[in-house]
C-alpha cells in the first residue's frame, strides 16, 4: 500500500498588533497617531479636499514578514471623507497607473494614503492632532492557513468574504501586508470634528469600519504602491 503524504503549507510569519492604553508622550515608530516617520522628501499627505489626512497608525514591519521586512508602514485617512475603496482597473486587469492618486468615484482622488517607507529614520516635527497617540506592540503568533481574525501584520489574511487579488500598474502581483479588523475604533481628542458616518464623536473609523486588508507592491515600485481592500 502506497502511503500518501499530505502537503503541509507553510504559514507566513505573523504578529498580533496590540494597542496600549497609556497615551504616548514621545515619538514612537509603532503607534496609533503620533508623529509619522517619513522618508526624506516624503510629505504628510493631504486629501483632495485640502485637509491633511489623519495618521491612524504606523509600524515597522518585522524583518521576517517578507517581502516587506524592515519597511515602515503608515496608514493615513481623511477625517472629512469616510467611504470604501473601489479599485479602478485597466483593460488588462492591472490597477490603473498611479492608482494611489487616481480618481476614486465619486471623488476625484483617493482619501487615503498607505505608504511603505524604506528609509524613515526621523519623525516629522508635528504630531497627529486628532487621533490620540497610543503605543503599538507587535507579538509573534502562529497564524492558521485560513488566517486568524484581528489586528495583525503578516500571516494569512482572514477574508470576510472572498480572497481579492490585484496586479500593480508595474505588473507585480500585490502581496498582503496587514489586516485591520472590522469596527476597529481610533480614539480622538475631545473637541475634534466628527467623522462622517462614524458611530461615535469620540472615535474615527477606517473605510466605514470595514475589515481592511493592506496589499502592497513587492517590487516597491513606489512608496505609495499599496491598495486597501475593504470587506464586511
Amino acid at each position: 500500500m502506497t502511503e500518501v503524504k499530505e502537503e503541509v503549507r507553510a504559514v507566513p510569519s505573523a504578529y498580533a498588533i496590540e494597542v496600549g492604553g497609556e497615551p504616548l508622550d514621545r515619538p514612537a515608530r509603532n503607534s496609533v497617531g503620533g508623529r509619522p516617520f517619513l522618508d526624506e522628501g516624503q510629505e504628510w499627505p493631504e486629501c483632495f479636499c485640502g485637509e491633511r489626512m489623519a495618521l491612524f497608525f504606523q509600524l515597522d514591519v518585522p524583518q521576517d514578514v517578507e517581502p516587506f521586512g524592515g519597511d515602515h508602514l503608515l496608514v493615513f485617512h481623511c477625517r472629512a471623507h469616510n467611504d470604501a475603496s473601489e479599485p479602478q482597473l485597466t483593460g488588462d486587469g492591472r490597477l490603473v497607473p498611479r492608482y494611489w492618486d487616481a480618481p476614486q468615484p465619486p471623488f476625484p482622488a483617493p482619501f487615503w494614503r498607505v505608504p511603505l517607507q524604506r528609509h524613515a529614520v526621523l519623525p516629522v516635527a508635528e504630531t497627529e492632532p486628532s487621533v490620540i497617540p497610543l503605543p503599538l506592540t507587535l507579538r509573534p503568533f502562529a497564524d492558521t492557513p485560513e488566517g486568524t481574525q484581528g489586528f495583525k501584520v503578516g500571516g494569512t489574511p482572514s477574508w470576510a468574504q472572498y480572497p481579492e487579488c490585484y496586479r500593480c500598474a508595474c505588473g507585480a502581483e500585490l502581496v498582503y501586508v496587514c489586516q485591520v479588523p472590522e469596527g476597529m475604533e481610533f480614539a480622538v481628542h475631545p473637541g475634534q470634528p466628527e467623522q462622517e458616518y462614524s458611530i461615535r464623536a469620540e472615535a474615527y473609523w477606517l473605510f466605514l469600519g470595514n475589515e481592511v486588508y493592506v496589499l502592497a507592491c513587492p517590487d516597491h515600485c513606489d512608496p505609495a504602491a499599496a491598495w486597501p481592500v475593504n470587506q464586511h
